[in-house]
């Protein structure tokens, strides 16, 4: 039996390395691909095929799909796990800024899905794994842009979930909550770089100071829970359209389903700024 070929977007570091590792060691044939192509020579020598794309670069997503597309004939599984993060209050951080979280995010993994889905429609099969965040439901101070794209990657999920089922393609989300990556000092960074003097820099400093803290408690798992919910869902008949893992992820999710917004806002402000 032919190995399935899964192509994994921002495959160079974090989650996504680490998907890309385990499903290659469980029989996948994994296409990792990244903007930072010096983090992808290990990837090669752990048996994961890789190459160079910018998701937020046209010519480079349809050149690399075209690419494997001609080696491999299609793509079975589509891991959009690609993505930035930046935090600070929407009135600080600047709009370019925010349109380049958007395009990662969420234009990014959609023109990706556009150019696979024909593939996958034609073989009437395929999975298409989304990575969200507990942050596509439940929205953080200082997080705005942030939250606004991982929402957008719930919803555009939903919709085409639904429109592609009628041909055999399953689309499921995946929700981290807290995970050990480098992400969290790039978003967090960043936040303290934007509230620099800002009327919010008090409120940028007791998060930051909570993540830290967080941090140094060694409470969030490794990226393998992750990998290891991917590798459930594309290989279930009927793979639910959402898992959770992560540092207090399915405790925060199940508090936003049924709680009040009153009542969710004051637990958040407690939790970060008490």
């Amino acid at each position: 039996m032919d190995k399935k070929v899964v192509l994994i977007t921002g495959a160079s570091s974090g989650i996504g390395r680490e998907i890309a590792v385990f499903l290659a060691k469980h029989n996948y044939k994994v296409y990792g691909v990244a903007r930072r192509t010096d983090k992808l020579q290990e990837l090669h020598k752990l048996g994961v095929e890789t190459m160079p794309m910018d998701v937020t670069d046209e010519d480079s997503v349809k050149s690399t799909i075209d690419a494997i597309i001609k080696r491999e004939g299609t793509i079975d599984v589509l891991v959009n796990n690609a993505g930035y993060g930046e935090y600070g209050a929407i009135e600080d951080v600047s709009i370019e800024n925010a349109r380049y979280q958007m395009d990662v995010n969420v234009f990014g993994l959609a023109r990706i899905t556009q150019l696979v889905l024909p593939f996958m429609r034609k073989q009437q099969s395929g999975n298409i794994i989304n990575i969200s965040s507990t942050g596509g439901k439940i929205a953080n101070p200082l997080g705005g842009w942030y939250h606004a794209s991982k929402f957008a990657v719930e919803a555009l999920s939903d919709s085409l979930r639904l429109e592609v089922k009628q041909f055999g393609i399953n689309v499921t989300v995946i929700e981290p909550g807290g995970i050990k990556s480098e992400w969290g000092g790039i978003a967090f960074g960043k936040m303290m770089e934007a509230s620099k003097g800002s009327v919010y820099a008090d409120y940028a400093n007791k998060m930051y100071n909570f993540i830290q803290n967080m941090e140094k408690n060694n409470s969030a798992p490794e990226p393998i829970v992750i990998a290891e919910l991917i590798k459930k869902a594309i290989e279930s008949k009927k793979p639910k359209a959402r898992y959770a893992a992560g540092a207090m992820a399915k405790p925060l999710l199940f508090m936003k389903r049924y709680l009040s917004d009153s009542m969710f806002d004051r637990i958040i402000l407690r939790i970060f700024f008490k």
